[in-house]
């Protein structure tokens, strides 16, 4: 064979190659390999249960076969709510294990942590666990998808509520004191604008914290009569807990992270959390009221079998679940192509997608301008028994 024809036949077989031999790190005929960290260990972890969520629908997806004759190879990892673990974790997952991408990293500061060595690395990171409101800026992240409200969206719904509910009263604001806990206050700073200094008084506190009871007290002093706790969820039930014990009987909010009932709400005492508001965009797996609803049917189906003897009471599991649906449809909508550029591009090309767990009327729309899954909240209140949903759907622009 003459050095023309060797070289003809090695540009025919390079145009016919699939991507997976040479530009798509993780990937072959038979598997794609994800990296995701989570705080299974430490202060955060029950919300680590989102991470064995995902991996459990993980493996229902490889049980059906994969997704176009892949296999999904989902390598996860425990940071303990650690930064410094985090980026170690994930120099292994892309040095060492060679993953295609991240997904579903959970943690703001553990995100932050590894954001400029993904970057740096060309490492698309999808539906992070966090909703730092930087992460929102496509400029600033444009290979990150978020798989939470943003924390600035979240936090104006409840000022607003607030507004109309308590528009004479005081508010205080228990707040984690990192990127989590402040765009809480800077959102309702938005909301308020100048009577910001008269109306609100704010509380933060560190995670390393054993408990905030003398930040509770301290706000009670005020005589606020609403109380938004920004946090995760143990701090979340020792405020409710130490709220009831003092006798405040302010209006008490918490945020999504810590919305599971047997994550806080549970830990704080089912009857001290009467009351107790949330914005969320998920039916609940354990309210009668969705009995029959076949989705909820189907992850109860899921559960009994990829999580058997975990407690479906906490709804971490549920947003794993719901992580993993999304990951399915971009990889559904990937085809063969599983560069890495083509995996960012899906992840911004979800076009008014309603999961079946989630409420009706809440969709996902992702976009080059938009690198949020999630926009929109309906409130719902704590009745002692169940989470009862009330008004309407609601975002950052709801009135």
């Amino acid at each position: 064979m003459s050095w023309g024809t060797r070289l003809a036949c090695a540009l025919v077989i390079a145009m016919y190659t699939p991507c997976w031999a040479g530009d798509a790190p993780g990937v072959t005929p038979t598997k794609i390999k994800i990296g995701g960290i989570f705080p299974l260990s430490g202060p955060a972890s029950s919300i680590g249960q989102v991470g064995q969520g995902v991996q459990a629908y993980v493996q229902s997806i490889n049980d059906r076969g994969g997704i176009h004759g892949r296999k999904v190879d989902y390598v996860m990892m425990d940071d303990a709510y650690s930064p410094p673990k985090a980026f170690e974790h994930v120099r292994k997952l892309v040095e060492s294990d060679e993953i295609a991408f991240m997904f579903s990293q959970l943690g703001t500061a553990g995100n932050s942590a590894v954001a400029k060595y993904l970057a740096a690395k060309h490492v698309p990171t999808i539906a992070i666990v966090t909703g730092a409101s930087k992460f929102t800026s496509v400029k600033d992240y444009p290979l990150t998808t978020t798989g939470l409200v943003s924390y600035d969206t979240e936090g104006k719904i409840y000022a607003k509520y607030l507004m109309r509910a308590l528009p004479a009263a005081k508010y205080a604001i228990l707040y984690q004191n990192d990127d989590l806990g402040r765009d809480y206050v800077n959102a309702f700073k938005a909301v308020l604008g100048v009577d910001f200094d008269k109306r609100v008084v704010t509380a933060s506190y560190e995670v390393t914290e054993p408990t905030v009871d003398s930040q509770v007290v301290s706000l009670k002093s005020s005589g606020a009569q609403a109380l938004l706790v920004a946090g995760t969820p143990k701090f979340a039930a020792q405020a409710i807990r130490r709220a009831a014990e003092t006798g405040w009987k302010a209006t008490i909010l918490i945020n999504f992270p810590s919305s599971s009932v047997a994550g806080t709400l549970r830990p704080a005492g089912l009857e001290n959390s009467i009351g107790v508001i949330v914005g969320t965009p998920n039916k609940d797996p354990n309210d009668q009221k969705w009995t029959d609803d076949e989705a909820i049917k189907a992850y109860r189906t899921f559960f009994d079998r990829y999580l058997a003897g975990s407690d479906i009471t906490n709804t971490s599991y549920l947003t794993g679940y719901q992580q993993g649906l999304v990951l399915e449809q971009i990889l559904k909508q990937c085809g063969d192509d599983l560069s890495r550029d083509n995996v960012i591009k899906q992840a911004k090309s979800l076009k008014d997608i309603a999961l079946p767990t989630a409420l009706p009327g809440i969709r996902i729309n992702t976009s080059e301008s938009n690198n949020m899954i999630w926009t929109q909240l309906q409130l719902q209140r704590w009745t002692g028994t169940r989470w009862e949903q009330f008004g309407e759907i609601l975002d950052a622009s709801s009135e």
